[in-house]
């Protein structure tokens, strides 16, 4: 080895230093393909009311009951809108540009060109309620302790991240497992709600707990009662209402969420003034239940609201860890069985759509043949897959005859005879085991009586080909216990599906979810066809191949019938009191009553 001196060593650590730095790039956002839509002094979204008045308060409904304000957990049931108003996260992303991070906790975000890592540089104004700071030790905490200690689902979810480091008391750097092509990382790292590590001292972070965390949010819990409601007031001292990604938004003083245990129940409570807004999930309810002079004098409004969401994956779930539903022919027979034509004429009004895929109203649905790019990626596993896959487009079932589905119920039962089953004493039985073709199909009670008369046809569809079917609507407790324990036949289950399909697809289809209490790959599906899919939309590089793996993830689910396809409506139904403003806007928002304020009384 060559003698090097002091002054020559001195050159060399400075070089290296400098080009670290020229390596690493500072960025007032992330954009995660092409330009952002906000330019980086801007100063308010353009959906919201920079000027709205400050003050009121508003009464909003909550579903089933809670025992816990730590949603992060596996244990409890949580009130899970807690951190969504009294914590924060290091970035946000709007309505209007879901595919950019614009700051809120970090100020500045650190993109070093060879994507090894993400740095937040925190907003040196950011302040906890207690108005202690937000600091590196409060992101690297909150990051150990959702890992560590949090449902197991996050190991997953953050599975590519190396390690969390603090640089400074204002920095923080999350590095990437080597070899990474994860383009999503950065951004979904910005968005897990930040702990104050000095509240957690002393405390089990993983034990349900009903003592408020500490946030760094617009609001504090003011009072609540176990299962009866939360209200929450707006903290005085709120460092960020003045940054761009908060003005417009939380402008009441005073927030309540008042708690009930069927949906039904709250159209009386708005009528009653117990609630100032609802949103109808019922469509009978919708155009019979709302013909009164509240209505008519204009006390309450009734408003249909247009939306750019992508459709919640509502469906009937099998859980193919039965031996029952592992064939692929008896899911497809269960699925013809089900008559959506008929519930949307006698029962919908005819207001709902059917959903046809996985990533409804994303524009990135799998439709026709697969051609292109996603025939290229679905070629690789040509002999893992069904021939239908490439020869026949996938299509929801629909029945011809509304009022009469035997020609669907015939399908159904050749298929099942394909699959080993035959009537027996005028049931369906595996000719293999002697079993009786028998099915529990459980909801919850939130949903309540919707269901049943939604079940009651497809119950009497199941036995006319020799199934036993039994409906079960549980507490919701009850029905999340199952669900987490994976102790089910069938589920009425939904999932929110996110614009922009990424690492949360894992916890949803992937094999490693499928054995994870907790988990929502309640179904269980554990296909290296799917595994591979995945891994190839979370690391593609360009958007055009991520479309792709996204269409070709989609046609693959599709094909296997791990689902029954429920319906989804293209607008949100929603009535409030007349007592409230809202931004004026063009741009498809959705119900979004945080964006409003109250009117002068």
């Amino acid at each position: 080895m060559k003698s090097v001196t002091i002054n020559s060593l001195f050159a060399i650590i400075l070089g290296c230093l400098f080009c670290n730095i020229a390596a690493a790039k500072i960025y007032d956002h992330i954009a995660l393909y092409g330009q952002s839509k906000y330019s980086p002094n801007f100063k308010a979204f353009e959906y919201i009311n920079p000027n709205a008045p400050q003050g009121g308060k508003i009464i909003l409904p909550a579903y089933g009951t809670f025992d816990n304000f730590n949603p992060y957990i596996f244990k409890g049931v949580a009130a899970s809108f807690v951190p969504a108003l009294t914590m924060e996260t290091l970035g946000f992303s709007p309505t209007d540009d879901p595919f950019t991070v614009y700051p809120l906790l970090a100020k500045k975000f650190d993109l070093p060109e060879d994507k090894s890592y993400v740095g937040f540089i925190l907003n040196e104004n950011a302040r906890f309620a207690d108005g202690s700071p937000v600091t590196a030790d409060d992101v690297v905490f909150s990051f150990n302790a959702i890992m560590q200690k949090g449902s197991p689902v996050y190991k997953m979810y953050y599975a590519d991240v190396d390690k969390v480091e603090k640089i400074n008391d204002r920095e923080v750097r999350f590095y990437f497992k080597p070899n990474t092509e994860n383009k999503e990382l950065p951004m979904i790292l910005s968005q897990f709600t930040i702990f104050s590590a000095k509240d957690w001292e002393g405390r089990e972070f993983d034990t349900p707990s009903l003592q408020p965390p500490l946030g760094s949010g617009p609001y504090v819990v003011e009072d609540f009662q176990v299962n009866k409601y939360v209200a929450f007031k707006k903290n005085p001292h709120y460092w960020g209402k003045d940054l761009p990604t908060r003005r417009g938004f939380y402008n009441f003083e005073q927030i309540r969420y008042d708690y009930y245990q069927d949906t039904t129940v709250t159209l009386q409570a708005l009528f009653s003034g117990n609630i100032d807004a609802r949103e109808e999930y019922i469509a009978k309810i919708w155009m019979t239940g709302y013909d009164n002079d509240l209505i008519k004098s204009g006390k309450i409004i009734k408003e249909t609201v247009k939306h750019n969401n992508p459709a919640t994956l509502q469906n009937f779930a099998f859980n193919v860890r039965h031996d029952k539903f592992k064939d692929r022919r008896v899911r497809q027979a269960l699925d013809l069985a089900f008559n959506f034509e008929w519930a949307n004429e006698k029962l919908f009004y005819n207001q709902y759509k059917r959903l046809t895929s996985y990533f409804t109203n994303t524009g990135m649905e799998a439709t026709g043949l697969p051609e292109g790019r996603e025939l290229q990626i679905l070629s690789a596993y040509k002999d893992q897959l069904p021939d239908d896959v490439f020869t026949e487009e996938y299509q929801p079932t629909v029945n011809p005859q509304i009022n009469n589905p035997r020609e669907n119920l015939k399908k159904a039962v050749a298929l099942l005879k394909s699959a080993g089953y035959d009537f027996k004493d005028g049931k369906m039985v595996n000719l293999t085991t002697g079993e009786p073709l028998e099915v529990e199909i459980l909801s919850n009670s939130a949903n309540g009586t919707t269901f049943t008369k939604v079940m009651l046809p497809y119950i009497e569809n199941l036995r006319k080909i020799g199934i036993k079917a039994v409906f079960r609507n549980l507490e919701v407790n009850i029905f999340k216990n199952r669900l987490d324990n994976f102790d089910f036949d069938m589920a009425i289950i939904s999932y929110p599906v996110s614009q922009l399909p990424g690492n949360e697809q894992r916890e949803y289809w992937g094999s490693q979810a499928a054995d994870m209490n907790g988990s929502n790959n309640v179904i269980g599906i554990k296909n290296p066809v799917v595994d591979g899919l995945i891994k190839g939309l979370v690391s593609a590089q360009q958007k055009e191949d991520y479309v792709a793996y996204v269409r070709a993830l989609d046609r693959v689910l599709l094909h296997e019938n791990y689902m029954i396809f429920q319906w989804y409506s293209p607008v949100q139904r929603v009535a409030y009191w007349d007592k409230f403003g809202q931004p004026q806007t063009e741009i498809k928002t959705g119900f979004q009553p945080f964006t409003w304020w109250a009117k002068e009384q």
